[in-house]
């Protein structure tokens, strides 16, 4: 299986891990199951994945604190598979750095389709060049390196999923210009038809959290109701 992208199946129901890991196996993917939490975790830890299929109800805890959990030491794209077809459910898994939610009963299909479409939207790597030229600021206050994908705002990096890059990104390039959600989403998502209405939202409340975590005066993201988002003229 070496080169095979390898797939971490978290869930704790033998008939639909069997299910996935063949399907997954068909569609030319490593996938390694654990029936916990705790053991997922461990997997994690101990060796590269390059993508999380994580059950929300597990017998030793909530699949969304696991993602919390993972988030504090990676990156790697988490697909929740839950029984409850909750907006909020399905909020909050993109608040804490879920990719993308899949709601049972669910085609094999449909979940190895999921798949091949988050690892394709996290393909795109930072490059490395020969010559580290400071980006010039975007917006006071604010650099956005391009080629390495990287923000620095007020002289701090800030530590961005690839979605909140893309929309702070747009927003900061013209200041003052109100962009609507269906822009953002169309700006930032491969398959901006499969978000959700509130997905942007929701990714903006953690992009306005970072810049004020840094800049807690700073408040350069304007709301403008019924309308979407700009990020503020000349701050």
């Amino acid at each position: 299986m070496e080169g095979r992208p390898r797939i971490l199946i978290i869930e704790d129901e033998p008939a639909i891990a069997d299910t996935l890991l063949y399907a997954l196996r068909t569609e030319g993917f490593d996938p390694e199951w654990c029936a916990t939490g705790r053991a997922g975790l461990a997997a994690l830890a101990a060796k590269p994945f390059a993508l999380v299929v994580l059950d929300v109800g597990l017998p030793d805890g909530s699949g969304f604190e696991v993602c919390k959990r993972i988030r504090t030491t990676s990156a790697v794209p988490v697909i929740f598979l839950t029984a409850r077809n909750s907006e909020l459910d399905r909020v909050l898994g993109l608040e804490i750095g879920g990719d993308d939610y899949l709601v049972k009963p669910f085609s094999p299909r449909e979940l190895t389709a999921r798949v091949k479409a988050v690892l394709r939207r996290s393909a795109t790597a930072p490059t490395s060049g020969a010559a580290a030229v400071p980006p010039p600021p975007v917006a006071p206050g604010l650099m956005v390196d391009e080629e390495r994908c990287t923000v620095t705002f007020h002289g701090c990096p800030l530590e961005l999923t690839r979605y909140e890059f893309r929309l702070l990104r747009v927003l900061a390039a013209k200041p003052g210009r109100v962009f609507s959600r269906e822009q953002l989403m169309a700006a930032a998502w491969e398959d901006p038809g499969a978000s959700l209405d509130r997905t942007v939202d929701a990714h903006i409340k953690l992009v306005r959290a970072k810049l004020r975590a840094v800049a807690p005066e700073a408040d350069p993201i304007v709301t403008h109701r019924g309308l979407g988002y700009s990020w503020r003229a000349g701050g």
